[in-house]
């Protein structure tokens, strides 16, 4: 019973971070269940079969508070589900190890790009008007989709991040498309999961637990992801990717603890001096904000009425 109840809260911890920031569920999720004993495969495909539920609500959420680009999501879910299922079978064949340290260190760099980004860079050039076209989105929903599959997590560090370091589209938009494409690509993984497996090993119980804690968390990651300025969301987005990557990264290396705790205590002091930079930039925000179209809550509801 307690078992339940602490990936229940694994379920809701690791949802409240995707649905704030677009990443982190299955990483999060994965990660509790190897900490429990689980097997990589078994680890991963439970993770996908509560993910279909999260995700699905979450995108809802995302959709009603109009965080959602729909021309996004259809270029990012097709390619997506592709290397979904070709992740998902390999990693039922093959350890996850190698995939899990592959992606460690592409994601600490765009991590520590995005934190450098938003935090530090002018104002003028964190969104351009030039939208991502289906070049740059077809083989990033490929590259997600096969990386979440194989590595038990990264649709979201790997989507978000890319959309977040391009700078072409707002970051609650951002957050919000890749969550809406994210349920059809953890559908596709969670049947190739489940054709690859035949149900073996696998303890549906605690899929409910991470369902429901899920499910209960993404109201509040939509509504997080609207009020939070891009500059601190996205501040906040890197700074998860960075530490939750070096970690993971330090760890493949065989890193003592001295080296562990110096990097940690760097890379902390960067993300608070990135936190603090982010903070006195918020009073601009307002601008950059009408830049888009979207400078105060009036503006949406006066659009939402003209829709109507």
């Amino acid at each position: 019973m307690m078992t339940l109840l602490l990936v229940g809260l694994a379920g809701f911890l690791a949802q409240f971070v995707a649905g704030t920031l677009g990443m982190g569920y299955g990483m999060t999720s994965t990660t509790a269940l190897v900490a429990f004993g689980t097997a990589p495969a078994i680890a991963s495909a439970s993770a996908h079969f509560a993910q279909v539920g999260t995700s699905l609500a979450s995108g809802v959420s995302h959709w009603k508070f109009r965080n959602v680009d729909w021309r996004t999501v259809g270029i990012l879910a097709g390619p997506g589900v592709v290397g979904a299922v070709l992740g998902a079978l390999l990693l039922v064949s093959f350890s996850g190890d190698f995939a899990i340290a592959w992606m460690s260190v592409i994601l600490f760099a765009l991590g520590l790009y995005v934190l450098v980004r938003f935090a530090f860079l002018r104002l003028g050039k964190l969104i351009t008007h030039k939208r991502p076209g289906a070049r740059f989105l077809a083989p990033l929903g490929f590259v997600a989709g096969f990386v979440d599959a194989a590595g038990g997590g990264g649709w979201g560090p790997v989507a978000t991040t890319t959309l977040l370091s391009s700078g072409r589209l707002e970051p609650r938009k951002v957050v919000g498309s890749v969550q809406a494409a994210e349920f059809v690509v953890t559908l596709a993984a969670s049947l190739a999961f489940l054709a690859a497996l035949s149900l073996h090993g696998m303890n549906f119980a605690v899929v409910a637990g991470l369902l429901i804690g899920g499910v209960l968390a993404a109201p509040i990651g939509a509504v997080l992801v609207r009020r939070v300025p891009p500059r601190l969301l996205g501040a906040a987005a890197g700074g998860l990717i960075v530490l939750t990557n070096g970690w993971l990264l330090l760890s493949a290396l065989g890193a003592p603890v001295a080296v562990v705790v110096v990097a940690y205590a760097g890379l902390s002091a960067l993300i608070v001096a990135a936190l603090l930079a982010a903070v006195r930039s918020m009073r601009e925000e307002r601008r950059i904000n009408a830049l888009v179209g979207e400078d105060d809550d009036d503006s949406v509801a006066t659009e939402e009425r003209a829709r109507g």
